[in-house]
């Protein structure tokens, strides 16, 4: 919203600068020595479209510097003896936006044909139409107009690229701590699990071999252990899949989708709505949304069936995973570290997430991610 009321604000300068200056170039006309007959209307109509032409010079500034280019031309052959300031816009506007030998090739052009439309009004000798000419385009403000353009495009591009830097830094420092959180992890969580793994499993097993009743306990600890395994391997996966492989996107959904057949789901994907490009970062986060739900659904739900179903709108990706587990309306989802991060995904792009059992049974995860000015 802020993006358009921006786009609004930067078209009503534009049409105030143009009309104020077709104001300015008539009241110079009316003013000054001007032939009153077809020419004059002609003048008239040409001093007008010279001012208006540039509320585009922002969309088109080409165009713009030919317009006004051969709006100047046309005045000085119907006899009007005014300045070429829109053309001087033109030329900032033009080399701003990077076109700077069709500035100077358009301007060598106007500089040649000025002379020859102040002969053609009849109004002047070649003396005083070479003079006029100048004093009409002078070459100190044309080149001051293209430096003025040239400066500022320069310092919008250095600013563009410390700002390209200050991201490739932060995805860097990203990676880097990422690393250093999975070595870590590993370093002070894997051999700690694995003793209670590893122990637990041997209780039960000595205490099955002597024929003695396995405590739940036990039993508890023991499960508990080879989860907290699972779960700390797959941690550990995805903070060095970051850091090191490619990021992986919605062309990798159906990888994901056959991945969970090979464990008996029966998993579905469909694709809704006409494919568009969407950014970066919604691209990985759509892939973790599905990722983490058909793991949920493997881990937990003991389901049949799973139904993936991205649907591609104006302005927002939908994703929408269900599944026919176990899971019951009056179940209250337990907020695990999965549906956290997505959760917190989600939101740090501006979208909804809904994730809760549904009403004919099983589970259903819902995102909405807007696709419009994200980076």
């Amino acid at each position: 919203m802020s993006a358009g009321r921006s786009v609004t604000r930067a078209d009503v300068m534009d049409w105030a600068i143009a009309v104020g200056m077709a104001a300015a170039l008539l009241v110079t006309g009316l003013a000054g020595r001007h032939p009153a007959t077809g020419p004059g209307l002609l003048g008239y109509a040409l001093l007008a479209a010279g001012g208006l032409a540039l509320a585009a010079r922002r969309r088109a500034p080409v165009p713009v510097l030919a317009v006004t280019g051969l709006c100047v031309v046309g005045y000085q052959a119907a006899g009007f003896d005014v300045p070429a300031v829109p053309y001087l816009f033109a030329v900032y506007a033009a080399v701003r936006a990077g076109h700077r030998t069709v500035t100077v090739a358009v301007s060598v052009a106007v500089l040649a044909l000025l002379p020859l439309a102040a002969l053609a009004s009849g109004l002047h000798d070649t003396g005083e139409a070479f003079a006029q000419a100048r004093g009409a385009l002078e070459l100190a403000w044309l080149i001051a107009a293209g430096a003025a353009g040239e400066a500022l495009r320069q310092a919008e591009r250095r600013a563009e690229e410390a700002e390209r830097t200050r991201e490739e830094t932060a995805r860097r420092r990203a990676d880097e701590e990422r690393l250093h959180i999975a070595r870590e992890l590993h370093d002070s969580l894997t051999h700690q699990i694995s003793v209670i793994k590893v122990q637990a499993e041997a209780a039960v097993h000595v205490a099955r071999r002597r024929g003695e009743q396995v405590p739940e306990a036990l039993l508890a600890i023991r499960e508990a252990g080879r989860e907290a395994a699972r779960e700390l391997r797959a941690t550990l996966e995805v903070l060095r899949d970051d850091a090191k492989s490619p990021p992986h996107g919605l062309d990798d959904v159906p990888e994901l989708v056959e991945r969970a057949r090979t464990t008996g789901l029966d998993a579905k994907l469909t694709v809704e709505g006409r494919r568009h490009d969407v950014p970066a970062a919604v691209d990985r986060t759509a892939y973790r949304i599905v990722q983490e739900s058909l793991t949920n659904i493997a881990r937990h739900a003991a389901a049949a069936t799973a139904s993936v179903r991205i649907d591609y709108r104006p302005g927002t990706l939908a994703i929408r995973v269900d599944d026919d587990g176990r899971a019951t309306p009056e179940d209250v989802p337990a907020p695990g570290v999965g549906l956290l991060g997505m959760r917190e995904r989600v939101t740090a792009l501006g979208g909804r997430l809904r994730a809760e059992p549904r009403g004919e049974g099983g589970f259903t995860v819902q995102a909405e991610l807007p696709v419009d000015g994200t980076s």
